[in-house]
């Protein structure tokens, strides 16, 4: 009897964990609308938003994903860190990155990092960004970057990594021109500490969803504020300002989701 009911629980177990790897390639792709704040609005940016590759753990393939993309085209391709967290990892990522480049974003590729990229010796983490540039990344560590779309001044800012205390957000403001501001981060967490700091957008990663979330995520209460509250995916407000928390691309520790999916996000901004 023992001998069954073992058998029996090792069978469920088993289809249990495969479920949940087949989740990893249950890949979604989200369109988000986000409208102006005025009444009147004369143009659209778009954005494609790709979070937490996690190149240890991704389920799908630089083909695979150059076939869900193919018919998208982005004003700009924004990229939120934790891309990997091994050197070894680092060549695994140049096809992810010729994709992304072939699809020419009118106005480029912006990239942030995250806590996992800063797993990294300085000497790999350097081999990281370098690879991120060659490829055409705007890296940006607590910096920003006006671009002009449509006669309208557009300021790209990328806040480092909250989690891992390298955010300065005085530093990555202080050259912000008038504008929109669209932020790039990892930890959304940052969006608490940002009262002084306006932002018509920001997009952001990091808590996977939860990635095991089942009945809930109560892993990510260690994760700060946001998780505490019950914001770890998804659009959200924060003093009148929207901002979007990826689930991400990849997965960390083991390659299993429970009640949550990787996604790619495509944002049309109205402004």
């Amino acid at each position: 009897m023992v001998y069954i009911i073992s058998t029996i629980l090792l069978i469920v177990i088993s289809f249990f964990l495969y479920k949940a790897n087949q989740n990893t390639k249950d890949i979604k792709i989200n369109k988000i609308q986000i409208p102006s704040k005025q009444h009147v609005h004369q143009s659209t940016l778009s954005i494609l938003h790709l979070s937490d590759l996690h190149l240890e753990n991704i389920s799908i393939t630089p083909s695979e994903l150059a076939v869900k993309l193919q018919e998208e085209k982005p004003d700009i391709i924004a990229l939120t860190g934790d891309f990997l967290d091994r050197k070894r990892t680092i060549p695994k990522l140049v096809p992810y990155l010729e994709v992304l480049q072939s699809m020419k974003p009118t106005h480029g590729i912006f990239a942030v990092l995250g806590n996992h990229d800063y797993v990294l010796h300085e000497e790999n983490l350097v081999k990281l960004k370098d690879l991120l540039t060659q490829y055409g990344c705007h890296v940006m560590q607590n910096t920003s970057i006006p671009i002009k779309f449509k006669d309208q001044m557009i300021n790209v800012i990328g806040i480092d990594d909250y989690s891992t205390k390298r955010s300065d957000l005085q530093l990555a403001y202080q050259n912000v021109q008038d504008g929109l501001n669209i932020v790039l981060t990892h930890d959304p967490n940052v969006v608490l500490e940002m009262d002084s700091y306006r932002f018509d957008y920001l997009l952001a990663g990091h808590f996977h969803g939860g990635q095991i979330r089942y009945p809930k995520a109560f892993h990510l209460v260690k994760m700060g504020k946001l998780p505490r509250l019950n914001m770890v995916k998804g659009l959200h407000i924060h003093n009148d300002s929207p901002f979007y928390i990826s689930e991400g691309l990849g997965q960390t520790g083991v390659n299993i989701r429970i009640g949550s999916r990787p996604e790619i996000t495509l944002h049309d901004v109205a402004i």
